[in-house]
């Protein structure tokens, strides 16, 4: 088990989402940088569906109530077990009683906390990521109670570090596809599209990240078709809609663009007030 004592800003427990249930109109959801989780649970041996915690900006702080292992990666915010550090990306034994907790956020935005045999939170329709209407809980809270697997810990572990680019948290470029309406653009809109330089407003969330720049729009609404995450919606006011894990299944503004899955990624480590441009990719 292990225990909630303090949470953090938006915690939640995340896997790679529910696939090939969009036609009921449920959301796939799962981890918003689906790198890092899957990079925290192959480094401890984990499948990489095992669910992992999620944490946004600010970390909570926890408590192991059984040995295990550990590893973190995402954000990188001066994470400590029983106040002495530790660092990404590694492979961490924890023994009973043991307290993890973050301080201040240093690069990135979303952390991920893989535990040996990954978190055992409900599944719901194949999946054990939490999402409002679908799953018990959204977030956690103080006092939750986190099941986790009993699994045999080696006594010792390689003390190799896995090194992730900076590129993931820090690039200025994003990569996408052209999307479905891409050319009901004008020759204009398109060579805006790829040279302004894109601002992430703070109305941004799982959902769907919203752009501070907009386009001149004078297209009409579509019918409504399906969206997927990394959608990028032009609406009626030329705003920027990028939709992000949690995003709905269809929608009826115009699909210009599509971030390729790796921008997804790199994306949810990007904070209000972070710039990007875009770089379209041949298909």
């Amino acid at each position: 088990m292990v225990e909630v004592l303090k949470s953090g800003l938006f915690d939640s427990i995340q896997d790679l989402g529910r696939v090939g249930v969009q036609q009921f109109g449920v959301p796939m959801s799962g981890a918003m940088d689906q790198y890092s989780a899957k990079l925290a649970n192959a480094i401890l041996g984990n499948e990489q569906e095992a669910a992992v915690l999620e944490f946004t900006l600010l970390g909570p702080t926890l408590k192991f109530c059984i040995e295990t292992a550990i590893c973190l990666t995402g954000m990188e915010c001066q994470a400590k077990i029983n106040k002495e550090p530790i660092e990404n990306n590694r492979y961490v034994l924890i023994k009973k009683d043991d307290v993890l907790s973050f301080g201040k956020r240093e690069l990135g935005f979303r952390g991920y906390l893989a535990v040996l045999g990954g978190f055992q939170s409900e599944k719901v329709m194949e999946s054990r990521s939490f999402y409002r209407m679908i799953t018990t809980q959204e977030r956690l809270k103080t006092g939750d109670v986190l099941k986790i697997r009993t699994v045999p810990v080696p006594a010792k572990v390689a003390n190799a570090i896995v090194k992730t680019p900076k590129a993931h948290s820090e690039t200025l470029i994003l990569e996408v596809f052209k999307g479905v309406e891409f050319a009901l653009l004008s020759a204009d809109q398109k060579q805006q599209l790829l040279s302004t330089t894109f601002t992430i407003t703070k109305d941004s969330n799982r959902m769907a990240y919203q752009l501070q720049e907009g386009l001149p729009n004078d297209l009409h609404p579509i019918l409504t078709s399906a969206v997927l995450p990394g959608t990028i919606q032009l609406t009626p006011s030329g705003q920027l809609m990028v939709l992000m894990r949690d995003c709905q299944t269809t929608g009826g503004y115009p699909r210009i663009l599509q971030l390729s899955e790796m921008s997804i990624n790199r994306l949810s480590q990007k904070t209000p007030g972070d710039k990007f441009r875009f770089n379209i990719l041949n298909y």
